[in-house]
């Protein structure tokens, strides 16, 4: 085969990458070590592996992530495709059955005879047009030669997983289902606890055992995806007003709000299993089976899978990316999802698609597609390219990014939605472009 692209890696971003590629005829070579080598946070031996959370998050496009969503699908994204396809009920949110999703995936690109995956892992950045997107534990050689190029790429911070448990091991006398604010269908497990469990929970929380981490701190960790047991280290009720807040959740048995609420969210299609929302942790096994077990309803929990933490790397992207992800001192040379400083899946994707799109384009000789900050895509790679003026940290799709409408709306909501609006009409001018009719 004749290769006018390589991709390394085929988590989310990689495999996107690789699709929007082939789909306009451009060989590619994907080269991936699954399913010889995993890493240590990964199980499944398919592509597109979803790690820390099943959910894609809200489906709305009052909310960012909502429009960066649709933006995809307009575009033609593969992951979306198998997100829709595989998605479990989960409320207003987008939550998959991981295996189904991921084996989607898989099967879509080894039937693609446009893609030659090389099932080993990437030792060198070889010639020619290459995409890196091999993902925030990108480490070995490959991991030597990145740094060889990209001095500044040695940054970091700390994510953590939460645990997936059965459904038939919860007591629902004491849960009950339903969502928040009542929107979609009742699809969460909600697990009350009083005032008196809640007291006792949280001091235990604060501090039970954690496994053993090499230069874990509090302050490495990211925002965005806190442990639990920092969480509620850092106040009595940051736990009330985050993961375990009963807003919205109304108590069937006593028709009133609970004190504290932990959510169940589905992880697989058959309902069997349940991961419980927002409970990222560090906590060592068996103090996760000790504490977790308080909430009255996960008293007998069964565990299938516990939390674990990992460290993410991610380049000091304003510094050496463009808007296109590309090395600006080597632009050949493409990075997409994680180790860009984009957090969250349907970011990783959008990098993705962004860099597929775009580096298809300057393969075949066609002006650039220029995703505007008015969009979702666009603004996340403005911001990748440009920074902010405090130190880089990974972002996830909101619309403090993307640029204003200058005019004033009525209410938030109104707002949002108007952004929203303004950006699909702009990914339907972009669709006319050759590129897409290839």
């Amino acid at each position: 085969m004749r290769y006018d692209v390589t991709v390394i890696g085929a988590g989310l971003a990689g495999s996107e990458c690789a699709w929007q590629l082939a789909a306009r005829g451009i060989k590619v070579r994907l080269i991936e070590m699954k399913p010889e080598k995993l890493t240590p946070a990964h199980t499944l031996p398919y592509f597109g592996e979803l790690v820390c959370s099943n959910s894609l998050r809200s489906d709305e496009l009052t909310n960012a992530v909502g429009l960066l969503k649709e933006e995809l699908r307009r575009l033609g994204s593969l992951i979306m495709e198998s997100a829709d396809q595989n998605r479990v009920a989960a409320g207003g949110a987008l939550a998959v059955d991981r295996e189904g999703f991921a084996r989607y995936i898989t099967e879509k690109l080894r039937g693609n005879p446009d893609i030659e995956i090389i099932a080993a892992e990437a030792s060198d950045i070889p010639d020619g047009e290459v995409v890196i997107a091999t993902g925030p534990l990108t480490d070995g050689a490959l991991a030597e030669r990145i740094d060889a190029i990209c001095p500044d790429s040695d940054l970091h911070f700390y994510d953590a997983v939460a645990p997936i448990i059965t459904l038939e091991s919860v007591d629902m006398e004491s849960a009950y289902f339903a969502s928040r604010y009542g929107k979609g269908t009742p699809d969460y497990v909600n697990c009350p606890m009083t005032r008196e469990e809640y007291t006792a929970f949280i001091a235990e929380l604060r501090t039970a055992r954690e496994a053993p981490a090499k230069g874990f701190e509090d302050a490495g960790v990211f925002e965005g995806c806190m442990p639990v047991e920092v969480m509620a280290r850092r106040g009595e009720d940051t736990l009330r007003y985050g993961p375990m807040k009963p807003v919205g959740l109304v108590n069937p048995r006593t028709g009133k709000e609970d004190y504290a609420v932990v959510q169940l969210r589905r992880d697989n299609a058959e309902g069997t299993l349940y991961n419980l929302v927002g409970f990222q942790t560090h906590l060592a096994f068996g103090e996760q089976k000790r504490v977790f077990s308080m909430v009255p309803a996960l008293a007998g929990a069964e565990f299938v899978r516990y939390g674990v933490m990992h460290r993410n790397t991610y380049l000091d992207s304003p510094r050496l990316l463009d808007s296109y992800y590309r090395l600006r001192v080597q632009p050949r040379i493409s990075f997409a999802g994680q180790i860009t400083g984009v957090e969250g899946y349907v970011e990783s994707t959008a990098s993705g698609m962004l860099v597929g799109l775009e580096t298809a384009a300057r393969v075949r000789g066609l002006p650039p597609l220029d995703f505007p900050q008015e969009t979702a895509i666009g603004a996340l790679a403005q911001y990748v390219s440009g920074g902010s003026v405090v130190e880089f940290q990974p972002m996830n799709i909101n619309f403090g990014i993307i640029t204003p409408l200058g005019y004033r709306v009525k209410g938030k909501r109104n707002k949002n939605a108007e952004i929203s609006a303004r950006s699909l009409e702009i990914i339907a001018a972009l669709l006319k472009k050759e590129v897409f009719s290839i």
